[in-house]
């Protein structure tokens, strides 16, 4: 289906991050529906939508006539026929886990037309894999999303084994058409860009904090006003240009041997998974959080991303 066809998008599952996904969709135009197998999900998920609009609001980039607008497009369903009966365009956003969403998979793709695109919002099971279960699996493709989805403008856009042009093609025409950057990934490997450069940076922050070498709060600091800033304007890529490579070649001969290259999980990370400290959702992790200080670092920090993304979009 041409990408300027699409008019009706479904969104199967109102957890993390699927009412933010859904708000988007809405806002931009599209007919959304937001499904859950779960009623009390869906009725959080009304909730959440209200905080991404009025966080939207605040930041600049939608009106309260766009709020009436994305509300109105926008409709909540518990029926899966309902929602993906003669959608578009499908993004699923189910728990992470494998034999969910290829069950999923198998329940959409019988309810909706051969040529609609069905899209995962999976943070790292490679697409070939999700797709092995579904009769077309060249119209399945992947579109990972960041936290927190209304406001991180890059999707990666995920091509699998069998994945073809014309998906690719249509997937990142609607990206666009919601206002955000696609970014193409070739090969098909678990984790993708995002979460495998991600993952690096945070096994090599947690394995400083193993080591005693800095505190939790020394070393989110050297990386939001160090590494980050940075990154927000110069990419990796581009940052080894800027240094050059002969300085980058020299560096690392001696770095990259100590860095940490372990293949399980920071043992400050699995003791307090043990303690059933799991961060902000039981008010504790590697930090402590009160009731007030989660709902307050909510709203800044989506106030901070939301300028940050302002200022970065200048050009």
């Amino acid at each position: 289906m041409n990408a300027d066809q699409i008019r009706t998008v479904a969104v199967v599952g109102a957890g993390t991050m699927g009412p933010g996904i859904a708000a988007t969709f809405a806002r931009h135009g599209f007919a959304t529906r937001l499904f859950d197998v779960k009623a009390e999900q869906l009725e959080k998920a009304k909730g959440t939508v209200d905080f991404v609009y009025n966080t939207l609001v605040r930041g600049g980039f939608m009106s309260e006539a766009d709020v009436a607008t994305g509300k109105k497009n926008l409709t909540y369903t518990g029926d899966l026929g309902e929602a993906v009966g003669g959608a578009d365009f499908v993004v699923e956003t189910v728990p992470e886990k494998l034999e969910i969403k290829q069950q999923v998979f198998r329940e959409i793709e019988p309810l909706v037309g051969d040529d609609v695109v069905l899209a995962s919002n999976t943070s790292g099971i490679p697409i070939t894999t999700l797709a092995s279960v579904c009769k077309h699996p060249n119209r399945v493709i992947g579109m990972h999303w960041s936290n927190p989805p209304h406001v991180i403008p890059v999707i990666e856009v995920i091509r699998g084994e069998q994945t073809d042009q014309a998906t690719v093609d249509t997937t990142f025409a609607v990206v666009r058409r919601i206002g955000m950057i696609p970014a193409a990934v070739d090969r098909d490997v678990a984790g993708f860009v995002e979460n495998r450069i991600l993952y690096a940076i945070m096994r090599e922050a947690l394995h400083l904090l193993d080591e005693g070498v800095a505190s939790a709060e020394a070393i989110d600091t050297v990386v939001k006003w160090g590494i980050g800033y940075k990154l927000a304007v110069i990419g990796p890529l581009e940052l080894l240009d800027m240094a050059g490579l002969d300085i980058y070649t020299s560096v690392a001969n001696y770095l990259n041997p100590d860095l940490s290259n372990r293949a399980d999980v920071s043992p400050t990370v699995t003791s307090k998974v043990a303690e059933g400290k799991l961060g902000i959702k039981t008010q504790g992790g590697l930090f402590d959080y009160t009731p007030e200080q989660i709902q307050q670092l909510a709203q800044k920090r989506g106030k901070l991303l939301l300028a940050s993304k302002k200022a970065l979009m200048q050009d």
